[in-house]
């Protein structure tokens, strides 16, 4: 799996010239539509199949700040998987070096909004999610 490659932009630093911590959330959705585009299932696809992930919930560690116009390598994996639930990994780095790690969650809703179970109503994409699951 290739890595997310996200350049900061001047406009996403703070006062203090570095990164303000927002656009780590940011950089994070942006890696996670990257993912699902390289294993086949973009976010488009599967909001038109009537599947919806909302966030359920975000843990994030930064471990050293980064600035403009620095390359952040952002690699994200599944770090747990149930039938109804997914949460995501993802490891920032700047030169090989790890500035950030943060994990989101979600869970999985149809076009109304009530939860489902995607490995039975979508076992294809269950299936393929499977195959990126990374133990710590």
């Amino acid at each position: 799996m290739k890595p997310y490659i996200h350049k900061v932009n001047y406009y996403e630093t703070d006062k203090m010239g570095i990164t303000h911590h927002s656009n780590y959330v940011r950089f994070m959705e942006e890696a996670r539509v990257y993912f699902l585009d390289q294993i086949g299932w973009s976010f488009i696809d599967l909001e038109n199949k009537g599947i919806a992930s909302p966030v359920i919930n975000i843990e994030c560690n930064f471990r050293k700040t980064t600035a403009f116009p620095d390359e952040i390598s952002i690699q994200i994996y599944i770090k747990k998987l149930t039938p109804c639930k997914v949460i995501f990994g993802y490891t920032y780095t700047v030169k090989d070096e790890i500035v950030f790690t943060a994990t989101s969650s979600h869970c999985f809703l149809d076009s109304t909004g009530a939860p489902i179970i995607v490995q039975k109503a979508f076992p294809e994409f269950f299936e393929e999610l499977k195959k990126y699951i990374k133990e710590d």
